[in-house]
């Protein structure tokens, strides 16, 4: 499969580092990957599949989140149930990107080697399993400060391959002319996973108590991972075996890549820079924005500030994707579409960050929330998708070490 923009400069030393397969068929139109697929095992979904599997994997990104959040959305309570100051629960908050930022690369290459549908799964489960019983494992340790920060870095452990997993799923299985639109279809479950666990969570934290948040997350989750291994894979791809982890592994040409020549090309750099400043603001935003409100408006209703902005980026997020695709096949070069995204995710979404932090008008800090989130979308059509675009046959390895960065 040949990369998107296969004309473009920038892209054409980094796909010969990359990849050496050029025996892929070129792009046809979907009617007709559609009625080949079946007679010449084509690896594209047609596209009910696509359609299937993208509703699938929004809602599991949807559920990554829900469980992500979970914590965020209670560290105020625990923190006072537990007697946490604001150093204790920023640990058990950031011990799990401690988690999220080790097992990238291994996820990516993994997925590309035996298949990012079984890494999903396995991760999910795993992950799921832990947030449903972080609330008894706090209770029946006499340090639940430790042991919540352990589980919250082995949940960060299995998340963290789940979007490497998930650009190697589909720079394999969806055609190019509708990656954009997949990516940030799928892309926007992180928004509306936050908007979900922000709205159903406060009134559970309200309700029930912080416990019932973890809950509510963590079987949501399992379920979601059943009906995934039981309708859409079949029995060879539920699990992972240890001829999968020795193929995983083991030496390939097609990651052989001479990393010192990597990165002495300006783009790859472009691209670690930009990651690492979209994932710090994202992660930024995402774990601290409930502790702000709580702090700077205590009066304030946490279903507003925790739904809202999130609320605004789902619309986003669509509209991001569908935009892209427009602007190329109108005709416009790949690079430029995806440079105009990163600069809308990234520039613009700044600028309201900044005003953010330093109004102290209730509405004002909602709307620019609003819209720093919303704009934080843009950038699944931008860096997000020209990860696929440079190399499709190791996207999974590749994003996993721009993430790690």
């Amino acid at each position: 499969m040949a990369p998107i923009g296969g004309k473009d400069a920038h892209r054409s030393d980094l796909v010969f580092l990359l990849q050496n397969d050029q025996s892929q068929p070129p792009l046809k139109t979907p009617q007709h990957v559609d009625r080949m697929k079946r007679n010449s095992g084509d690896p594209y979904w047609s596209r009910l599949e696509t359609r299937v599997w993208t509703v699938t994997l929004l809602m599991g990104t949807c559920l990554l989140y829900c469980a992500r959040a979970s914590m965020p959305i209670c560290a105020v309570s625990m923190s006072g149930y537990f007697g946490w100051d604001k150093r204790q629960s920023g640990i058990a908050l950031g011990s799990f990107f401690w988690g999220y930022c080790v097992t990238q690369v291994a996820g990516g290459h993994l997925s590309d080697k035996v298949g990012g549908e079984k890494v999903i799964l396995l991760s999910a489960l795993s992950w799921g399993f832990i947030t449903a019983v972080t609330p008894l494992a706090a209770h029946v340790t006499k340090d639940p400060l430790l042991l919540v920060s352990l589980l919250r870095f082995l949940m960060g452990l299995f998340q963290g391959v789940h979007f490497p997993a998930l650009a190697s799923l589909f720079s394999q299985r969806v055609r190019d002319n509708e990656r954009a639109f997949t990516c940030s279809a799928v892309g926007c479950g992180s928004q509306l996973g936050t908007l979900l666990i922000g709205g159903v969570g406060s009134v559970l934290l309200e309700w029930y108590g912080w416990e019932s948040v973890f809950y509510f997350a963590g079987f949501l989750t399992l379920s979601w991972g059943y009906c995934l291994s039981t309708y859409l894979l079949k029995e060879r791809e539920r699990i992972i075996t240890f001829e999968d982890l020795g193929k995983g592994f083991s030496r390939s040409t097609q990651t052989s890549v001479s990393w010192k020549r990597l990165f002495r090309r300006a783009a790859v750099w472009a691209v670690i820079i930009a990651q690492l400043s979209v994932a710090s603001t994202s992660f930024t935003l995402f774990s601290w924005v409930p502790t702000f409100f709580k702090e700077r408006f205590p009066d304030a209703k946490g279903w507003v500030f925790n739904v809202v902005p999130w609320l605004v980026a789902i619309p986003s997020a669509i509209v991001s994707g569908l935009l892209s695709d427009y602007l190329i096949a109108q005709g416009y070069k790949t690079i430029w579409v995806r440079k105009l995204m990163q600069v809308c995710g990234m520039g613009l979404s700044s600028l309201f960050i900044l005003c953010l932090a330093h109004t102290n008008s209730y509405c004002q800090a909602i709307a620019f929330a609003s819209v720093a989130v919303g704009l934080q979308t843009f950038n699944h059509s931008g860096i997000t998708v020209n990860v696929q675009d440079l190399a499709p046959s190791c996207a999974g390895f590749l994003f996993g070490k721009y993430i790690c960065f």
